[in-house]
């Protein structure tokens, strides 16, 4: 009996052994890939016409020559102008006229004044 069962043991690994090689699955031959090469290789471009650049291009031109810059003619009466003027200085800002009161404050010193301010207190309510 125990002949039998090795028999019939070994007949189970011996069937599962030549399943794990299947010569089908390397035979099998890419199907889509195969219609995708040889659509690729039949493939021909449309020929391009000789004046398809044109109204796309732009043609080129080359800009023109730049003039060198002339140097005044009265140099001497320009200099002689700018040293009898004047410096202004842009460290004294003009000071604006106020009307005597600071309590006209605008932009974000007054809002950050009425931010500081104290918040009213809440008034007790006897009933």
């Amino acid at each position: 009996m125990s002949n039998i069962l090795r028999r019939a043991a070994n007949a189970a690994q011996n069937g599962s052994r030549s399943r794990f090689f299947s010569s089908s699955v390397a035979a099998r031959k890419d199907l889509v890939q195969d219609l995708y090469l040889k659509e690729i290789k039949g493939y021909k471009a449309p020929p391009v016409a000789k004046d398809a650049h044109v109204g796309v291009v732009k043609s080129y031109s080359v800009p023109p020559a730049p003039k060198a810059p002339s140097l005044p003619s009265d140099i001497a009466s320009e200099l002689a102008a700018y040293d009898t003027s004047e410096p202004v200085s842009a460290s004294q800002p003009a000071a604006p006229q106020t009307s005597g009161s600071e309590e006209t404050v605008s932009g974000a010193d007054a809002y950050l004044s009425f931010l500081e301010q104290d918040l009213p207190k809440p008034e007790a309510h006897h009933h």
